[in-house]
């Protein structure tokens, strides 16, 4: 029988738990980046995760929740981000979508859809089609029953094609 190994993040020194984020870096980089399309945001926001992990690592109970707990709170982080960039470049917005109704393709037009469809889709859209996650992998990191995910990424789907 497999047993679920209990891990008391709690009592887990610094070194051990970083060691522990270590392997899933991969994992968060890639997301941030879908989200937030620069390197220099998407490594910001690693650090951010990594730090808000450490100090909420008392609530994790077991083991194999840490990688859709790190996942949730990477995606948080990278919303955190969207809506302070929101804020802060409204203005410069303005001028470059002038300049970007000029070029079109395929990837931007993606892209675009993307960003108008509801975020709980967007979330659900990343990680199946940007991150090749199950169904059930995606309902543990969103802490959804898995009829709600596959409902959401149904809705994503028909969403963007209606935007494309």
């Amino acid at each position: 029988m497999d047993e679920v190994r209990m891990v008391d993040f709690a009592q887990m020194d610094e070194e051990d738990f970083f060691s522990r984020l270590y392997v899933e870096h991969r994992k968060m980089y890639a997301i941030a980046y879908s989200y937030l399309r620069t390197e220099a945001d998407t490594l910001e926001v690693i650090q951010e995760a990594s730090c808000r992990a450490w100090m909420k690592r008392k609530k994790l109970k077991d083991e194999q929740s840490f990688t859709p707990w790190l996942i949730r709170i990477t995606i948080n982080c990278c919303m955190d981000e969207l809506r302070r960039k929101k804020r802060v470049i409204v203005a410069e917005k303005m001028v470059e979508e002038a300049a970007q109704e000029m070029k079109s393709n395929d990837r931007i037009d993606l892209e675009r859809a993307m960003n108008r469809i509801k975020p709980r889709y967007r979330h659900v859209v990343t990680l199946k089609y940007y991150h090749d996650m199950t169904t059930a992998e995606i309902a543990k990191v969103l802490k959804r029953p898995e009829g709600t995910i596959k409902t959401w990424l149904r809705e994503g789907l028909k969403q963007l094609r209606s935007y494309l």
